[in-house]
């Protein structure tokens, strides 16, 4: 089973990593799913929130941002439990059944605020599928850290970047391919 697990600080390049893997993969023809929760800005340059984004389809959802009312916060971010909810539990869904690699960015505390994301996360985990996931540095989720335990760690900082960018895509790129006969 081949899961790689990108991790470091924030800032540091793990999303830009994480779209170059997919896209990479995409090229060869993989069918990749899963979800990424990039941030958005607001006009003046300020983070207002994340979407969270179904890879397979490109549709989209907000998973919090600064003026959602919610009980359920992390920092000044409201989390949209609701429509989040649903976007994440049919992209991961679909993913186990359709896609040939599963890639979410990020799992970390604001996803984990989502209920189902666990779950099928778990699921997710569980299954034979090559996983790249993008790990909150500082996650400490007893449970889903088993799950990873054999995972290849890909710890990116500035210093790492440029290579990994250059070299890990067709790292994973060749080990997905043995096992496709591609």
């Amino acid at each position: 089973m081949i899961t790689y697990v990108i991790t470091g600080k924030p800032g540091v390049g793990k999303t830009t990593l994480f779209n170059n893997v997919v896209s990479t993969l995409s090229s060869h023809r993989y069918v990749v799913g899963g979800i990424k929760a990039p941030e958005v800005r607001g006009i003046d340059g300020s983070r207002i929130g994340f979407k969270v984004i179904d890879i397979m389809s490109g549709e989209e959802a907000w998973l919090a941002r600064v003026d959602i009312v919610s009980n359920i916060r992390v920092g000044k971010y409201g989390v949209a439990v609701n429509e989040a909810s649903v976007l994440i539990e049919n992209a991961l869904k679909k993913s186990l059944e359709k896609a040939d690699v599963i890639g979410i960015d990020e799992i970390g505390p604001m996803e984990l605020k989502i209920p189902v994301f666990k779950r099928i996360l778990l699921e997710v985990l569980d299954s034979t599928k090559p996983k790249i996931l993008v790990v909150h540095y500082r996650l400490d989720d007893k449970e889903i850290l088993s799950k990873l335990r054999n995972a290849t760690k890909v710890v990116v900082d500035y210093s790492n970047r440029a290579l990994l960018n250059s070299t890990l895509p067709l790292e994973i790129l060749n080990k997905i391919s043995r096992i496709y006969m591609r």
